[in-house]
């Protein structure tokens, strides 16, 4: 007796009419999503010791070329075929992207010319570094590194500073700076000076920020004791000399020159009919009624000329 086993021949027709489907699907002329599906999506490669390097768009890389030791820039969207000389050191690496009020800074930064272009060396495609020297971009469109060039300091907000607060700048080189009226003002290192709130603050590379000042509050019966440190005027005006004191006891917010420190905050005294103030004076001054002290001076103050009374620097 024969015996039909239908079941196991026909589990094996849809296994062969598919492979023949696809084999004819992929050989008909024609046929677009079959041929890509038989082969694997681009992508790029990021191994030094492969051939071709897909560069995408606001994409770069860095090619060294190991026979005059040059390293040149690969900016995307292109796809690079690695010669056996070279040899792919950085990359691909994404664009650097400076959003709006932000900022970083460029060490090594390369020299551009007259027209903004950079400068080569010679004939050939190594650039020109300005070694050792820093360089602040701020918003702009979507770069790239050229091959020496580090980014030190990373993408950052700008600094805000807000009322009543200032931020004390020194100067690290000399450099010239437009003034308030205009004209250029030249500025020598060392110097220092507060930028005051509220506003952005823009860095430049010849300024470094060495602290915040924050305003002191001056309320009624109250005054603060002020010590110049070197020779400045004060916000009034009035020259100071160094190491010269003096009370401001205007009530409100007051903030420091950037040659002024604040010592102490004097509490004025409270004079009554049965309270008062016996003075001497430690140098000669004048004091707030317009009389002239001298060194060793007594005398008294009463309900009768002040209610309150907030000692001087030398009372």
């Amino acid at each position: 007796h024969l015996v039909f086993k239908p079941l196991s021949t026909t589990h094996r027709l849809p296994k062969l009419w598919t492979r023949t489907w696809a084999r004819s699907d992929r050989l008909r002329p024609g046929s677009g999503h079959t041929t890509h599906a038989a082969m694997p999506p681009p992508r790029s490669s990021t191994n030094p010791a492969d051939s071709i390097f897909r560069v995408g768009p606001q994409q770069y890389l860095h090619v060294l070329d190991q026979n005059t030791n040059i390293t040149r820039l690969i900016v995307g969207p292109t796809t690079f075929m690695r010669q056996d000389n070279e040899m792919v050191v950085a990359g691909p690496s994404q664009m650097i992207v400076v959003p709006p009020r932000h900022h970083c800074i460029i060490t090594n930064p390369v020299a551009r010319d007259d027209k903004d272009e950079v400068v080569f060396l010679g004939n050939t495609q190594q650039v020109k570094l300005r070694h050792a020297e820093r360089e602040i971009r701020l918003t702009q469109d979507p770069f790239c590194l050229y091959p020496g060039e580090v980014m030190s300091t990373p993408v950052t907000p700008l600094t805000v500073v807000p009322p009543n607060s200032a931020l004390r700048l020194k100067a690290n080189l000399d450099f010239a700076r437009e003034s308030e009226d205009g004209t250029e003002e030249k500025v020598v290192a060392g110097s220092e000076w507060l930028f005051e709130g509220p506003a952005t603050y823009t860095p430049r590379v010849e300024v470094s920020v060495e602290e915040t000042i924050c305003a002191s509050v001056v309320r009624p019966n109250q005054a603060l004791r002020l010590r110049a440190l070197k020779e400045t005027q004060d916000r009034h005006g009035n020259p100071r000399v160094t190491g010269e004191e003096w009370l401001v006891d205007k009530v409100g917010a007051y903030l420091p020159g950037v040659y002024e420190e604040v010592v102490d905050t004097v509490d004025a005294y409270v004079l009554t009919e049965k309270v008062a103030l016996h003075m001497q004076a430690t140098r000669t001054f004048t004091d707030c009624g317009g009389v002239v002290r001298r060194t060793g001076e007594e005398w008294l103050i009463t309900f009768k000329q002040s209610d309150t009374h907030i000692p001087e620097v030398y009372e």
